[in-house]
């Protein structure tokens, strides 16, 4: 092999190296609380799954669209469950189902994290100062990379796809609710002070709520993020829609493919216009609205 510039150069880091051994350890170390951790999302992730794939289709189906009727109206719920009545006719609605119950537990636990997070990120320089280098680091590692450390962890399945989702739907959240809490306008902080108002109570009752719609919208990218990858965690086993799509690209299906990826396409528009819509319901975004 002939020897490049940059061998003579500069000398190898084994940087890949000292982060097997550093997984290696972590593993063998926190064996017990990653096997507590496993079971948890199990059990979590089966008894939403459970309430979403035992009733028959149309029940979940009118539920679905009854959610988003209330949400936005009668165009976005008859819509929807079109959508829903087209998933279960191309026989993808069991695996659809596993994907929205891993979706929503992922970014539940996402928003969680994310939320509360951004929150004190907002309200103290020096945490938002760490905090940002490690979301640009999460948001610019490539998503197939957060499978590899997940699958040593907890093996294949559903969990190593949830503990992997939740790393990579995380930043969103925690971004949009700093900048949110951070655009609220100082002088009604200062007013809320003025009336001798705590941090805490001017939190709940000023920052949040003049923030919600901001807030809303990395709910809304958290929930799209985290769908993009419940697709990619089916390499690792997660079944659902990604399941079917590895499949149809390993065996070169164009038909499975397609449809699958179809159903992919409906579950993500009813899940951006839904939070789209409850962002739009938000005090704050009504009274915007009434302004312009």
């Amino acid at each position: 092999m002939i020897a490049t510039a940059t061998d003579t150069l500069v000398p190898r880091v084994e940087v890949g190296d000292w982060i097997d051994t550093a997984i290696g350890w972590v593993t063998d170390t926190f064996d017990p609380v990653f096997d507590g951790i496993k079971t948890f999302f199990e059990s979590v992730y089966d008894s939403l799954d459970w309430v979403l794939s035992t009733p028959p289709f149309f029940v979940v189906a009118v539920v679905l669209a009854a959610i988003a009727f209330w949400a936005k109206g009668w165009k976005l719920g008859v819509g929807s469950l079109v959508g829903f009545v087209l998933i279960a006719a191309m026989d993808q609605w069991s695996n659809a189902m596993d994907s929205l119950a891993l979706v929503l537990l992922a970014s539940v636990v996402a928003l969680l994290i994310g939320i509360p997070l951004g929150i004190w990120s907002a309200r103290n320089e020096h945490v938002s100062r760490v905090v940002r280098p490690i979301l640009d680091f999460m948001q610019t590692m490539p998503a197939f990379v957060y499978l590899i450390p997940t699958v040593v962890i907890f093996l294949t399945g559903p969990v190593p796809g949830i503990i992997a989702t939740i790393v990579f739907a995380l930043a969103p959240g925690v971004r949009f609710t700093e900048l949110g809490i951070r655009q609220v306008d100082s002088e009604v902080v200062e007013a809320g002070r003025a009336f001798g108002s705590t941090d805490r109570r001017i939190l709940r009752q000023i920052q949040i709520p003049l923030a919600m719609p901001t807030i809303m919208a990395g709910v809304n990218q958290v929930i799209m993020l985290a769908l993009s990858m419940v697709v990619i965690s089916g390499m690792v086993g997660a079944g659902g829609l990604g399941g079917d799509v590895v499949g149809a690209l390993s065996s070169v299906d164009i038909a499975l493919g397609f449809e699958a990826g179809l159903a992919v396409v409906f579950l993500a528009i009813y899940l951006d216009r839904v939070t789209s819509a409850l962002a739009d319901r938000s005090p704050v975004a009504k009274a915007l609205k009434a302004v312009r």
